[in-house]
């Protein structure tokens, strides 16, 4: 499977930069993958649209590596960064919200991409889940990109989520139904966006078509 570079968003970095990710992409061996997995997770945090992107781009140097050495160094580190944004959500979310829903953005990201044995990898679960529901309190309902940011990864993994903690999913749909029927001063669109998922999940995380022409066209509008 040839992807050209574009494909993976990598042209905004510098040029010695974008050589290191193409080597990492084709030839991890050959470079420092704890730079590496730093300067990913460093742009996934600034980068909203890269955040999305770079699941990918994480997933061909694990598979890379693993098929030239059956090593998991990128993948350990990537881990380790991961783990200490994550001690720091908070402090991050009280200083830049869109640093946050980046964060946010891009573990989920990886949670869909980075799988073990076609499972998805265990020692995420409870972080997404975690973050997740930290868009569902209160305080994150009043603002718009959190909650847009809470809707799209439960779109792209709650289905997943749900099979590998089904009860923790239940506690974070509370969390949203409280917020819907209960919470005062909610814009329009967040109790739109919050009803839709409602919805959507159970549906068995599918929309009808009527439902979807109905969300879809308000949200257009």
């Amino acid at each position: 499977m040839e992807n050209s570079t574009e494909d993976y968003r990598i042209q905004s970095f510098d040029l010695d930069t974008q050589v290191l990710l193409k080597t990492a992409l084709k030839d991890p061996g050959s470079v420092n993958l704890e730079k590496v997995s730093n300067i990913i997770v460093d742009q996934s945090l600034k980068d909203q649209v890269f955040s999305k992107e770079a699941g990918r781009i994480c997933y061909t140097i694990v598979q890379a590596e693993a098929k030239q050495s059956n090593g998991n160094v990128f993948r350990r580190n990537l881990l380790n960064r991961l783990q200490q944004e994550f001690k720091g959500r908070e402090e991050t979310r009280g200083r830049s919200l869109q640093e946050w829903v980046c964060y946010v953005t891009f573990i989920c990201n990886i949670f869909d991409y980075l799988k073990v044995n076609n499972m998805p990898m265990v020692a995420l679960v409870h972080p997404v889940y975690d973050c997740l529901i930290r868009l569902a309190q209160p305080d994150a309902l009043m603002n718009e990109e959190e909650v847009d940011c809470l809707v799209l990864q439960l779109h792209r993994i709650g289905e997943q989520l749900e099979k590998v903690n089904g009860l923790r999913m239940d506690e974070l749909f509370f969390l949203l139904r409280d917020g819907f029927l209960l919470q005062e001063g909610l814009s329009s669109m967040a109790r739109l966006l919050l009803l839709e998922i409602l919805e959507f999940r159970a549906g068995g995380w599918m929309l009808s078509s009527t439902a979807h022409k109905y969300y879809y066209s308000e949200i257009a509008d």
